[in-house]
């Protein structure tokens, strides 16, 4: 098997998962694509050394949050896209579906590096350990950034203050 027969059956079998990682990152589907793509083509030029690696997903997870992060860095220095505040909800707050846009919506507003945790310590349901190897961290600041974006989503979401407040607990008891 040639070099870009192992990168197409490793793109084959991971990008799936990159690109909800990327999707739950930037909250855009094209945006989600541009990112996985650039990231891909980082992993592609040093793939002959890390098709060796035991775990190439570890790298390329690392370097999709690392890429997302630059990214919301440089466009810090642009105009931020603005969004407006979710309308009045004459729904019920346990509605599945209308509780993930809420989320979501909410999710966006955090930070990038908080954002980053979110998603990799409760979508991916990733350790801490793991989340701080991936941010390149200690796990202390996983344990904070949690702890402040939590806090936040409960301010911008407060329909989903019971759930966070689960995570939070669980977070703090280091369960999960």
């Amino acid at each position: 098997m040639d070099r870009n027969d192992s990168f197409r059956e490793f793109v084959a079998g991971h990008q799936q998962a990159l690109m909800r990682t990327a999707y739950l990152l930037t909250g855009d589907p094209h945006l989600a694509e541009d990112l996985l793509q650039s990231v891909l083509l980082k992993v592609l030029r040093r793939w002959s050394g890390l098709s060796r690696v035991e775990h190439p997903e570890a790298y390329a997870r690392k370097a999709l949050v690392n890429q997302y992060i630059s990214w919301r860095r440089m466009r810090r220095t642009t105009a931020e896209l603005s969004s407006a505040a979710p309308p009045e909800r004459p729904y019920s707050s346990e509605d599945s579906t209308l509780v993930r846009v809420v989320m979501r919506q909410a999710l966006l507003r955090l930070p990038p590096r908080q954002r980053a945790v979110i998603v990799l310590r409760y979508y991916e349901d990733r350790t801490e350990r793991e989340t701080a190897e991936l941010l390149s961290c200690s796990v202390g600041t996983v344990k904070s950034q949690a702890h402040y974006a939590l806090a936040k989503l409960r301010e911008l979401a407060p329909d989903l203050a019971p759930k966070l407040a689960e995570l939070e607990s669980d977070v703090r008891e280091g369960q999960r």
